[in-house]
């Protein structure tokens, strides 16, 4: 093994290595979310529209996006936990939001205008569920009760699902008349690796335990009940935010970037980002670490 990293140990200029900024932790305010920070680098972002069973309305789907917008480029934010307040995480999209773009389409009679309309619509909704794929930091969704409609578009992009043991699932939409059209077509096949149980689901809407859920992968632990949960999933979040930054979010852009490219692509694609990151302050301490068998390296901030 290469000790030139331990020799660079010597060299590594100082950083800032403290785990928590009042500022950045409370520059961000939202209506329908609310956000702590319960451990060092982790963050809860919980949906907090309870009395609406969590229904995304439109100021909802905004608020998602430009929260894990604001958190992937937060120094202070190294892992996310996503939970739903009140009796379901997530009741689906709000039907009465979607009622007031009905009547926003009712003003022309265009059929090529109204179909703009809809395609904005369409797409800022896309853009706030990827804005958690995109986000660099990895997220835990903690899903007890309903997760219905919009709420399983969410959990699919999620990195880690853990939920309850009375948590039930349903890709609802084909129940209103309409194709899912904001992931669940996309992901939830990849998520489970069965395009046979994926189409069940999406064709019928019918609704699936967490006992179903765990067995085909979508979630990869049940718990008792919520507070259980919560305390797993923070957990773990603490672990993952203890680790480099630079190693957890390569490891994400790499993982989310090769489900869609060939296996030679993707190695092409961390060799490229690997020949900047193996120079790392963050590598020649882990491995100095793991040399001397020392404490846990404490990362600077990215």
């Amino acid at each position: 093994l290469n000790l030139q990293p331990v020799a660079a140990m010597q060299l590594l200029p100082q950083r800032n290595y403290t785990s928590h900024n009042a500022k950045s932790d409370h520059e961000a305010h939202f209506k329908h979310l609310a956000l702590s920070t319960p451990k060092p680098f982790v963050f809860h972002v919980e949906l907090n529209r309870p009395s609406k069973l969590n229904s995304l309305s439109r100021e909802m789907w905004i608020e998602i996006k430009e929260c894990f917008e604001h958190l992937a480029i937060n120094p202070d934010c190294r892992a996310i936990v996503l939970t739903g307040a009140g009796k379901h995480f997530c009741a689906g999209i709000d039907l009465t939001s979607m009622m007031s773009m009905g009547q926003i389409m009712a003003e022309t009679d265009d059929v090529a205008r109204k179909g703009i309309v809809l395609e904005r619509t369409i797409k800022l909704y896309q853009d706030s569920i990827s804005s958690v794929e995109r986000c660099p930091k990895p997220v835990i969704m903690a899903v007890h009760k309903g997760c219905i409609g919009a709420g399983v578009d969410l959990i699919t992009v999620a990195d880690i699902r853990y939920s309850t043991q009375d948590a039930f699932f349903q890709v609802k939409e084909v129940d209103i008349g309409m194709a899912a059209d904001v992931g669940s077509l996309q992901r939830l096949p990849k998520v489970i690796g069965s395009q046979s149980l994926a189409r069940e689901l999406c064709f019928t809407g019918r609704r699936f335990e967490a006992a179903e859920a765990q067995h085909c992968g979508l979630v990869s632990r049940t718990f008792d009940d919520k507070e259980a949960m919560l305390s797993g999933a923070l957990a773990l979040a603490e672990e993952i935010a203890s680790k480099s930054p630079i190693a957890v979010q390569t490891t994400k852009e790499s993982m989310v970037y090769s489900l869609e490219h060939t296996n030679q692509e993707g190695l092409d694609h961390i060799r490229l980002i690997n020949k900047l990151h193996l120079q790392s302050e963050d590598f020649a301490q882990a491995v100095a670490a793991q040399l001397t068998k020392d404490e846990k390296p404490v990362f600077a901030k990215l």
